[in-house]
């Protein structure tokens, strides 16, 4: 059991807005940052920092479209965690 691993999930998911990224995520994957902002009722930038944490944790991946990049949760622990909290797939 790696405790510091453990330690940073846990500290990630404790912020509210990243988490509601997630679930957002975790629901819809493959949406574009502006849908993301929308949906979560935060600016675009706010959004883009989240998911560059995020990221930079392996929790989500990005994919180029031609102008847009799409994201989707990409961290199967994380996955289950939202299910166990209750996030189910929509």
């Amino acid at each position: 059991m790696d405790i510091a691993a453990w330690s940073t999930r846990f500290d990630l998911l404790s912020d509210p807005h990243r988490l509601e990224i997630l679930v957002v995520l975790h629901r819809r994957p493959g949406i574009i940052v502006g849908d993301l902002a929308a949906a979560v009722g935060r600016t675009e930038t706010a959004v883009s920092q989240a998911l560059r944490v995020l990221r930079h944790q392996g929790w989500v991946s990005s994919t180029r479209q031609g102008r847009s990049v799409s994201y989707r949760l990409d961290d199967e622990t994380v996955h289950q965690l939202l299910h166990w909290m209750g996030a189910g797939h929509s």
